[in-house]
């Protein structure tokens, strides 16, 4: 006896899965595009990121947004090159770590609790260690 979801032929393709809660991907998508923007102006406010997980929200709830963000002269190239291969730019590396770098400084004059200073600087060190260790994408892309 064959389930409603299943083909007789289980060779044949399965459905087309109805893509759940696709409204949540989209609000997620177009609000992680938002904050990312306003992450342009206001200091201490990660761009890059939040770019990143709006690709990633509207590959599942905006076609048409995945789209626009493949195809815009400055975040399509990185955020193919992640999708395609997991690769971060040496500028973008130098970028993410110079950024770090400074709000590392700014937190050492300005936040009198050690141990926020600590956590905060510790974390930043992790992701500089991680964002070094993803590969360079390739030549031609």
């Amino acid at each position: 006896m064959n389930t409603p979801d299943r083909p007789a032929d289980p060779d044949a393709p399965a459905p087309a899965r109805r893509a759940r809660f696709k409204w949540a991907w989209w609000l997620l998508a177009y609000a992680s595009l938002g904050t990312g923007i306003v992450g342009i102006f206001v200091p201490g406010l990660p761009t890059t990121v939040f770019i990143l997980i709006s690709a990633w929200a509207a590959s599942r709830g905006s076609e048409r947004l995945h789209g626009w963000l493949l195809g815009h002269p400055r975040f399509g190239p990185a955020i193919g090159n992640w999708q395609a291969h997991g690769a971060v730019s040496r500028r973008g590396k130098w970028m993410a770590t110079l950024t770090m770098a400074v709000c590392a400084g700014i937190m050492l004059w300005c936040v009198p609790v050690a141990w926020v200073k600590g956590f905060s600087i510790g974390s930043m060190m992790v992701v500089c260690g991680w964002l070094w260790m993803r590969p360079l994408p390739p030549a031609g892309a």
